[in-house]
């Protein structure tokens, strides 16, 4: 038995999410899928992160056991051949430790927000970032951000149905950048609250649009309470872009 660690990119737009679920397709059934094809073992086929329907991925890390004997090179060719016409696609694939979990084993996790911000709707961008009308100062987003960073009680960004045990976390950067129409939010810990993100975002627009302040997000975050923070995004802007591990890993 070989365990494989696959880095995964796809377009969330189709699916449920990451997890495997009754009411659709998944990432996940997807994945498992595609390596029944290519080798008859039914696999399960474990995450980084767990992302919600919409969302999308540039670097999501998972893995899976092998009873088959063959080679990374040729579990990535064949995994993609059979995840066809399927929106998703195995980057790399390598043979890791019995103990490696995809999960577990992650030591941060880095996701993008994009906004595209003009006046004209979007075609080519459609369903892949959050399109917003009305101009907005990233750079005044940028500054009230740096209230977020480092470790904090984030229950004003936590979703009502979050299983974390803690709303504690650290924040290790949020930034935000604007190139052209384009804004960009990355974020990057070493996990995040259901909804973080995208709470984050929602309320940084607020920023963005002159109606809120730093302080005002400072006293968002103080109050320990959804409903004292902004709006949630739409989860087409957001994407898990990369998991980091130890050396180890």
């Amino acid at each position: 038995m070989t365990r494989y660690r696959l880095t995964v990119e796809y377009d969330g737009g189709g699916f449920v999410g990451w997890q495997r679920q009754a009411n659709g397709p998944s990432v996940q059934a997807a994945l498992e899928e595609a390596v029944f094809r290519f080798c008859g073992e039914r696999v399960l086929v474990e995450g980084a992160g767990r992302t919600d329907a919409g969302v999308h991925a540039l670097g999501q890390v998972a893995h899976f056991d092998l009873a088959k004997a063959t080679t990374a090179d040729t579990v990535m060719k064949a995994v993609n051949f059979h995840l066809k016409p399927a929106p998703v696609a195995v980057l790399a694939a390598a043979a890791v430790a019995d103990d490696f979990h995809a999960r577990f084993s992650a030591v941060g996790r880095a996701y993008l927000y994009r906004i595209v911000n003009r006046p004209a709707p979007l075609a080519l961008e459609r369903g892949r970032a959050w399109f917003v009308p009305q101009p907005l100062d990233a750079a005044a987003m940028h500054g009230a951000a740096q209230v977020l960073v480092g470790r904090h009680d984030f229950t004003s960004f936590r979703a009502s149905e979050c299983q974390a045990k803690s709303p504690v976390k650290t924040l290790d950067r949020l930034s935000v950048t604007r190139d052209g129409d384009l804004i960009e939010l990355r974020c990057e810990a070493r996990s995040f609250l259901h909804h973080q993100v995208r709470n984050f975002t929602g309320t940084l627009k607020l920023v963005g649009e002159g109606r809120w302040s730093a302080e005002d997000l400072r006293r968002a975050l103080e109050a320990r309470d959804r409903a004292a923070a902004g709006p949630t995004a739409p989860a087409c802007g957001l994407y898990l872009t990369a998991v980091r591990y130890g050396p180890s890993g």
